[in-house]
């Protein structure tokens, strides 16, 4: 199996943390690699606010905020993988 360095490639800044929810609740979306059965889900949701990662089971849960440049490096990371 092979390991990525994801955390190296995505920088962080105050905006990333669990926060009140600043995104269009309809506008969450789940990930294609989720499984069917409701376990292992994540959502991600592209707003003004930047881009927001939360659980799928845990909608009032926290959310993960990043900015778009920080996005655009871990789908960069992981894609690379």
């Amino acid at each position: 199996m092979t390991e990525c360095a994801v955390g190296s490639a995505v920088g962080g800044d105050d905006t990333a943390g669990p926060t009140a929810s600043r995104f269009d609740p309809a506008a969450w979306r789940k990930a294609s690699a989720s499984e069917p059965n409701g376990g292992n889900c994540v959502e991600v949701n592209f707003g003004t606010a930047g881009v927001g990662l939360r659980d799928s089971k845990l909608t009032d849960g926290p959310e993960f905020v990043l900015a778009l440049g920080q996005w655009q490096a871990f789908a960069t990371a992981v894609t690379s993988c």
